[in-house]
């Protein structure tokens, strides 16, 4: 009668639990050694207790070698794996894609009145409509830019018409100006030729420079 199947399960008792560590860890790094000197295989093994202490066995001169090796295996295959799934990927969306530009492609087509042959009544119908809301959208854009434009040329009009009113405000006051100097000027220049016709000061300015006569009156009472 032949032994029945073990189950395995974690050893609840403590020193038990040690012991077969100590003896499973023996076997194995034993197993270890024995498989890398019969196959000439590259063989890393680490083993943490439960208490955290390690144990390692290597073929190489350090484990550190070993586990850049399988660091770099690892990377190359996550990368060929994907490469595959892009692969698969794009071989799955290619048609998709080639359906949807070729989809697109009559559309334009259609949009242009072109190919309008294998159309039916109820395509040609939904073109119709499609094409009426586009060049409604195409009526409301130019009214909506045209607005715009009105808009600003109406502020530009009206910055210049305020722009032309004050320029003309400026030219007014500079011939007022001009004017009232034209008048003084003529003023003076009368006054001189009046005086000179007289004997008087040329200017008001040269009255300050006439000598003045003070004429007094004596007066005598007699009883």
């Amino acid at each position: 009668m032949g032994r029945g199947r073990v189950q395995l399960k974690r050893i609840e008792n403590k020193i038990s639990r040690q012991v077969t560590f100590s003896k499973r860890r023996s076997g194995l790094l034993k197993k270890a050694q024995e498989i890398s000197i019969l196959c000439d295989a590259e063989v890393g093994l680490i083993v943490f207790s439960t208490k955290g202490k390690l144990f390692e066995f290597s073929t190489d001169s350090s484990m550190e070698r070993i586990i850049e090796k399988y660091e770099e295996y690892a990377y190359s295959e996550k990368r060929a794996n994907n490469d595959c799934e892009r692969k698969e990927n794009w071989c799955h969306e290619y048609p998709k894609l080639t359906a949807r530009i070729e989809l697109l492609q009559r559309n334009i087509r259609n949009y242009a009145g072109e190919d309008l042959d294998p159309l039916s009544l109820r395509e040609l119908q939904n073109l119709e409509q499609q094409i009426d809301n586009a060049l409604k959208r195409i009526r409301t854009r130019t009214n909506q830019l045209m607005n715009g434009s009105i808009s600003q040329l109406q502020k530009k009009e009206k910055s210049l018409h305020e722009q032309n009113n004050l320029l003309a405000k400026q030219l007014l006051k500079e011939n007022e100006k001009q004017q009232a100097e034209e008048s003084n000027k003529e003023e003076e220049e009368g006054l001189a030729k009046d005086a000179s016709n007289f004997g008087l000061p040329k200017s008001p300015s040269e009255l300050h420079r006439i000598p003045s006569l003070t004429i007094r009156y004596y007066f005598s009472l007699s009883l």
